[in-house]
């Protein structure tokens, strides 16, 4: 018990200091920034609350666009991610042609910066004026969307089935299932509990890259935030859809880490046992 009550003791004095060391920052932070001789006209220039009332109606009006190609976007680069990883990991001569392919398409598109991509696929793809394709630079923002993201993802999937032991898919075989049947049921269920962490904060990062659509002129968030900056030439609309992708991310962040939390408790009390 007096042991208890010395710990208790300790963990109110850590937070105590750790409040008061936090609260001393912040306070520093504030008065260095607003003492600076140009936070006046950086105020009205990007702190205005008449503009941050005027623009966010619009950035939340747009921000349905970002929404959709999240969610839209996120369900195909997960399942394109998925086969990319699963074609790399297929073993056999007879499948070294798509293993090649995959790994090409994964090298090319993990090198390839994600503007050019996107410029590439809005200016580029309705320049070779092709029948039956689209040229609504929405469709093509989000495809180049899935087409960089799920090399990525790729790689986190194909991470999570080379951490699966080699054992599980040797008595998968044992039983009678045939490699494909291995792994459909064994591998891959593993796989994808373990590589959950890194999935969302992929998605974390999808979030915010919706964004990117803006340049072929698709009015998201950034580009209402733009609209009403090119009339004003106050930069106020920038902030509000800047806090408004925040207020976004926290929530998906904090998700991700408690998933992270829960899956390494698991993982603990799976070793005590």
């Amino acid at each position: 018990m007096a042991h208890q009550a010395y710990r208790r003791s300790r963990a109110r004095r850590s937070v105590l200091i750790a409040g008061l060391s936090t609260a001393g920052t912040a306070l520093a932070l504030y008065l260095l920034v607003v003492n600076s001789p140009g936070w006046q006209r950086t105020r009205e220039t990007f702190f205005n609350l008449g503009y941050a009332k005027q623009a966010l109606p619009e950035v939340l009006k747009g921000l349905r666009v970002n929404l959709e190609l999240m969610v839209c976007c996120g369900a195909l680069i997960l399942l394109f991610g998925l086969l990319l990883a699963v074609a790399r990991t297929l073993r056999g001569p007879v499948f070294l042609p798509v293993r090649l392919l995959a790994t090409a398409y994964v090298d090319f598109f993990l090198g390839l910066p994600m503007i050019i991509c996107l410029l590439a696929m809005i200016t580029g793809v309705p320049a070779l004026r092709l029948t039956g394709v689209t040229t609504d630079p929405l469709l093509l923002g989000g495809a180049a969307l899935v087409l960089t993201y799920s090399a990525y993802v790729s790689e986190v999937f194909r991470a999570g089935i080379q951490s699966v032991h080699p054992s599980q898919r040797a008595a998968a075989r044992s039983l009678g299932l045939s490699n494909a049947q291995a792994m459909r049921y064994v591998v891959l269920p593993q796989a994808v509990r373990r590589v959950v962490p890194p999935l969302l904060n992929n998605l974390v990062s999808l979030q915010k890259d919706t964004g990117l659509v803006s340049i072929g002129g698709v009015i998201d968030a950034v580009y209402a935030a733009k609209i009403i900056t090119a009339h004003s030439f106050n930069y106020t609309p920038y902030v509000v859809a800047a806090l408004v992708f925040i207020a976004l991310t926290i929530p998906l962040t904090r998700f991700t880490d408690w998933i992270t939390a829960r899956m390494n408790r698991r993982q603990h009390q799976g070793g005590a046992v």
